[in-house]
Order: C-alpha cells, then sequence, then structure tokens
C-alpha cells in the first residue's frame, strides 16, 4: 500500500468558497423482470428458506412479489440479521457454528413444523444440494425447491457425475473415475494421469476440498488437506483426481427444467477470474465463445441435465481451452451465486422459475424465447484482504455502509447493514456488486463507477483488487483463464501504482481537502450545513493541479474535479484506507525526518496467523527442528485450511496455541529460535 507524507505549506494555494446544501439523488435499480407475476397462478402459501445472508434475502424478494409468506431460520449470533428482519417470521436453529444451526437437519426441519412452511428454498451452500435434507422433506410432505434426490446424488457425486456425462456424449476430463483410498494411492493415480492434475473432493464445491499438484509431495499433502476440507465443509471426505487442464477459462451454461421433461439452456457466465479456485468477478455473456461454440455447450449442458431427469434451475460447468475445447467439470444442483448475471441478459427471476416448477408447472419459455440482452458483470465484494494471497479473511463489525444504489444499472444483492457483524463463523461475502449496460463497455464503466461509490468501513475488504482487475489492460481485452491473478500479480497484489500524475492529483486533493476542513472548522458560523464549494489552485514540484468541487465533509464519498476530470473520493480517518497520508506543518514534517524509524519484527522466526480463524492442528513442539518450508501449524478460516509453515531452517523456542483455539489476525502462533 503507497504511503505518501504531504506538507501543508504548499508554494501556492488559491481558494474560494460558498455554502450549498447537497441535494439527494433517488436510486434507480436494474435487472428489471420480464417475468409476470401471475397472482392467479397458485404454489405456495409459505416457504422456508434454509440458508442466511444475502441469499436467503434475494429468495424473500421474489417471495414477496409472489404474494408468498417467508420463514427465515437462524444462528443465535444472526437474530439481528437482514434476512431474520425482512422475513415474515424467524425460528432460531442454533448456535454460531454451521454444524449446530444452519446444517443443524434436526432443528430445521422442526422448524418446518412449527412453522407449517409448504416448501424450503435452500439457497446455495450449506443443505441445498443434501440429498438426506431433500429426502426428510419429501416424507413429511414438504416440497424441496430444487431436483429430486436421484439428480442431487447423480450429479453431486463428481465421480457418478462423470459417468453419466459420458454416457450422456457429454465432453469430459481425462482421469481416474474411482475413489481414492489413501495418500499413497493419489501418488499412484496422479503418476498414471500424469502431471499436473487436479485433487478434488467428490461432494460439494465451491473451490472447496481441491488442490492442484505438479509432484508427488504435492499429491500427498493435497490429499490430506482435500479431503479435510471436504470432510469438514460437506461431511463427505471422498477423492477423485484427474488431468489438471492448464491455463483455461471456466466457463458455465445455466440450465433451467421442469418436471414435464422441458429443459433450456440461459447461455453462458464466465467465471475465469478466480483465487483459490473460488470466483471473484464474473460475466455473461463471455467475451470468447463464438455461437457455435456457445450451441454446443448449451445443447450438451442440457443434455446432462435431461439425463438424469433434472428440474429445476442448475449449472453445468465447463473448463474451455485456447482452441475453444470444452471439458464438464461439475454440475451444481442449486441456484448458483452469480446467477443475477443470467438474470440482466435474460431477464428472468429464476427463483420464480424455481418455485413454479417445484409447484409442477411447465416452462413458459421455448429456447428461442431466451435472449442475450445486454452485458452484465458481477464483482463479489468481500470481506478480505486483498494484500494477503489476494483475499484471505477480515472479520469485525461495518461501522458504516452504503450501496452505490444511487446510481442507475446497478444491483446489489446483499444480507448485511450498517451495524452488521462479519464473524468467523460464515462466509465473508458482504454482497455481490452487479452492473449492466447495453455493452460490455458500458457495464465496466458502470461497475468502476459503482465501486468507487461503494462505502464499507469497519473491515478490510477486496474493492482495491476488484477496481483494478475491472480495468486492467488484459480484462478489458477479454484476454483471460484462471490463471490471471497469478499472472497479473505474480507477487500477489500489491494495490493500485500511482503515477507521477497521479501522485500529484492525490498529494494536491489532500492538501485541498485540508485546508477546506481547517476553514470550516475556523470560520463554522458560515456555514449552515455540512456542504461548500470549493476551487483550489495547488502548487507541486512546479505543476500547478486544479482541485474543485462541491463537498460534504461529514459524507464518506466526495464528488471532485481535478484538472477538469470528475473524480470520486472517498476519505477514510481509520485503518482501511487504500492510500495513506498525512498533512504536516513545516515544522512538523522537519521533526519528522529525524524521528527514530521502527524496526521491523523478524519474521523469519515468529509466525503470527495472517487471519482470524480456528487452530486445526499444531505439527510441532517446543524443542523440535524443522526446515524450511515444513508445515507448524493449520489454521482455517470460512472453511477453507491454510497450512503455516517455516520460513527458515531453526529450533522451535515455543508454541502459544493448540488444536481448537480460536486465534484472531497477528496472533503470535510460534517462535523460532
Amino acid at each position: 500500500m503507497a504511503a505518501y507524507r504531504s506538507a501543508a505549506g504548499f508554494q501556492r494555494v488559491l481558494l474560494a468558497f460558498k455554502h450549498v446544501c447537497l441535494k439527494q439523488r433517488c436510486g434507480v435499480i436494474i435487472c428489471r423482470y420480464s417475468t409476470v407475476y401471475d397472482p392467479n397462478e397458485k404454489t405456495f402459501d409459505k416457504i422456508l428458506i434454509a440458508n442466511r445472508g444475502e441469499i436467503a434475502c434475494r429468495v424473500i424478494k421474489t417471495c414477496k412479489k409472489m404474494g408468498i409468506k417467508t420463514v427465515a431460520v437462524h444462528s443465535d449470533v444472526d437474530s439481528s440479521a437482514v434476512h431474520v428482519k425482512m422475513a415474515d417470521e424467524a425460528v432460531c436453529v442454533g448456535p454460531a457454528p454451521t454444524s449446530k444451526s444452519y446444517l443443524n437437519m434436526d432443528a430445521i426441519m422442526n422448524a418446518v413444523k412449527q412453522t407449517g412452511a409448504q416448501a424450503v428454498h435452500p439457497g446455495y451452500g450449506f443443505l441445498s444440494e443434501n440429498k438426506e435434507f431433500a429426502k426428510r422433506l419429501a416424507a413429511e410432505g414438504v416440497t424441496f425447491i430444487g431436483p429430486d434426490t436421484h439428480a442431487i446424488q447423480a450429479m453431486g457425486d463428481k465421480i457418478e457425475s462423470k459417468l453419466i456425462a459420458k454416457a450422456a456424449k457429454v465432453n469430459t476430463i481425462p482421469g481416474f473415475d474411482g475413489v481414492v483410498k489413501d495418500a499413497e494411492e493419489a501418488v499412484k493415480i496422479a503418476g498414471e494421469i500424469g502431471y499436473p492434475v487436479m485433487i478434488k473432493a467428490s461432494a460439494g464445491g465451491g473451490g472447496k476440498g481441491m488442490r492442484i499438484s505438479w509432484n508427488d509431495e504435492e499429491t500427498r499433502e493435497g490429499f490430506r488437506f482435500s479431503s479435510q476440507e471436504a470432510a469438514s465443509s460437506f461431511g463427505d471426505d471422498r477423492l477423485l483426481i484427474e488431468k489438471f487442464i492448464d491455463n483455461p477459462r471456466h466457463i458455465e451454461i445455466q440450465v433451467l427444467a421442469d418436471k414435464h421433461g422441458n429443459a433450456l439452456w440461459l447461455n453462458e457466465r464466465e467465471c475465469s477470474i478466480q483465487r483459490r479456485n473460488q470466483k471473484v468477478v464474473e460475466e455473461a455473456p463471455s467475451t470468447f465463445l463464438d455461437p457455435d461454440t456457445r450451441r454446443a455447450m448449451g445443447e450438451q449442458a442440457v443434455s446432462l441435465a435431461k439425463a438424469v431427469k433434472y428440474s429445476s434451475a442448475g449449472t453445468v460447468e465447463f473448463l474451455v481451452d485456447s482452441q475453444k475445447n470444452f471439458y464438464f467439470l461439475e454440475m451444481n444442483t442449486r441456484l448458483q451465486v452469480e446467477h443475477p448475471i443470467t438474470e440482466c441478459i435474460t431477464g428472468l427471476d429464476l427463483v420464480h422459475q424455481m418455485i413454479r416448477i417445484a409447484k409442477g408447472y411447465k416452462l413458459q419459455q421455448k429456447q428461442s424465447d431466451i435472449p442475450i440482452n445486454g452485458w452484465a458483470i458481477e464483482s463479489r465484494v468481500y470481506a478480505e484482504d486483498p494484500y494477503k494471497s489476494f483475499g484471505l479473511p477480515s472479520i469485525g463489525r461495518l461501522s458504516q455502509y452504503q450501496e452505490p444504489l444511487n446510481l442507475p444499472n446497478v444491483r446489489v444483492d446483499s444480507g448485511i447493514q450498517e451495524g452488521s457483524d462479519i464473524s468467523i463463523y460464515y462466509d465473508p461475502m458482504i454482497s455481490k456488486l452487479v452492473t449492466y449496460g447495453k455493452t460490455r463497455e458500458e457495464a465496466l464503466k458502470k461497475m468502476e463507477e459503482a465501486l468507487d461509490n461503494y462505502v464499507i468501513r469497519g473491515v478490510t475488504h477486496n474493492i482495491p483488487l476488484l477496481r483494478e482487475i475491472i480495468v486492467h489492460p488484459r480484462f478489458v481485452s477479454g484476454d483471460i483463464s484462471t490463471k490471471f491473478l497469478p499472472e497479473v500479480y505474480p507477487d500477489g497484489f500489491k494495490g493500485h501504482m500511482l503515477t507521477a500524475g497521479e501522485r500529484r492529483e492525490l498529494l494536491a486533493t489532500t492538501a485541498a481537502l485540508y485546508v477546506a476542513a481547517q476553514l470550516r472548522s475556523q470560520n463554522s458560523g458560515l456555514f449552515l450545513c455540512n456542504s461548500i464549494i470549493t476551487d483550489f489552485v495547488v502548487e507541486i514540484d512546479g505543476e500547478k493541479v486544479e482541485v474543485s468541487g462541491e463537498w460534504n465533509l461529514a459524507s464518506a464519498l466526495l464528488p471532485i474535479t481535478i484538472n477538469g476530470k470528475h473524480r470520486n473520493l472517498q476519505v477514510d480517518k481509520h485503518k482501511y484506507a487504500y492510500f495513506k497520508l498525512r498533512v504536516l506543518s513545516k515544522l512538523a514534517a522537519y521533526l519528522s525526518k529525524h524521528m527514530p524509524e521502527k524496526i521491523p519484527e523478524d519474521t523469519s522466526s515468529i509466525l503470527r496467523s495472517p487471519m482470524p480463524g480456528s487452530v486445526v492442528a499444531v505439527s510441532v513442539k517446543p524443542g523440535d527442528n524443522v526446515a524450511e518450508g515444513q508445515e507448524i501449524c493449520v489454521i482455517e478460516a470460512m472453511k477453507m485450511q491454510n497450512s503455516m509453515t517455516a520460513a527458515k531452517t531453526a529450533k522451535v523456542k515455543s508454541v502459544h496455541c493448540k488444536a481448537g483455539d480460536t486465534v484472531g489476525e497477528g496472533d503470535l502462533l510460534v517462535e523460532l529460535e
């Protein structure tokens, strides 16, 4: 993160000001559905949403449009969550850990009975692809809003799904079609397939339980971590191994099928921008596909859906190489996180479609009715530190939160509000920020503007990374793959690198803000509100910079004009600033040069937790000798396990944690001599 020290005594500052008040603008929210919500089409009186956060809120919104009452379930720490407030009823299903609440099948079944819900929408994650949950609901006469148990079983097991895909004439990746028994068998199979290989959980998805291996040692380690993550996330530690397609694109097809044998493909979503096999930025359509490839992928996706008699919304994921050869990856038998961008370009409300299908209605559309209208882009906004492995989880309370819904063609799917807590127990997603345009260029420009106008305080977030991605020349040109982030940032994300001109603009704006604030505090009687109109000319290194704007100094957002160009500025006095600057008097600036510099900590001898989480395992004890790169402990955060290794060969001096401990970011774990 860049840091600059700025002195108040610039050679020349000219200013003029007035006092005015800013006017509020009403928001325009896009993605209006072409779907007609027919009040005479009977579906369900009451639906329970077996999920939390933004997806629970998303389902509730459609239920309200359809006149359906809703039931929220929540853990004890989520009792004041947004989805709980939005629902007509709410039931607590246990304490914070997911295994005791949102994965607590008995508690959720009791909530269904207690409230008399006729159907359950599972959202994504948690129990959404759990066939036992669907079976138990069916046994109680409650409708599961999703596919039947056969399809969940067939597609949820990656080994079985691959065999079914082959039989349905769907292109598949070469690999081992059985269950891998242990680490040594994994090494043997990997050698037969040929490195690199992908080790992944047979059940589940979302990037959990997946490791890429380039040699025998990585295969052993990958088998251990993948099986542990799979057991933790899905209750199933079975693994499979297949050839890793190097440098591919990740493109998926949205399908929709009813109980009458009708099935459609709703075009594709480009999901190649990923970190740790989890998507970060998605768009629809893809810049890469031509009409023939799109149709071929869509037809194979529908063929697979029909092969398992699929009925609901589902997603068939493919890897696509540089020659547009595509290979089946997996099928997600649920609503996908990134479904909003498909809704934007097709006009279909996918939750509405899922509810209709679950009730037994036929699809209202034919394949020829499915359009590609415009372009949509989704950025996943996470409470993560993007400067650590492209995003390690951050926790805290949202002290200030303002979504950019004042902008046209912007949609924000979120389940939080100002004051909400981001905890270690759940996924760190804050929201899904979606922008739409007639063209990709329009959608990208709108995304840039939306990110600049998104105010998040209290937690570290990944907006700096998202903004750099969407303006990067490679992304803008469509030259992307799943390796985009490590290729563009081989040494990790370091933030925006300022040009000389940008540096001058930043310093000039900082000086102007400082002077404006001083004027306001010294002449408070002249200002009847927080807003002032200001015009400054700041001279830096012989260059003049004109800074002007109508500023509300109490606002988190400051629209300004720098040398005739419009900019949006956010000022944060806490630790979450993108660029950190100090304005000093000449005397303070002179004296600061003589202040002793803080000696950085010797990180080679001290291992600290890079994120909040829980200690899964500690592999050393005081007196042990460890080699550089040797695993010392494992930290789990948001169901992802991270191996902490020794930075040098040394003897262990002390151990400050044990398995089961909860640790915060920066907590001391182990000291080496």
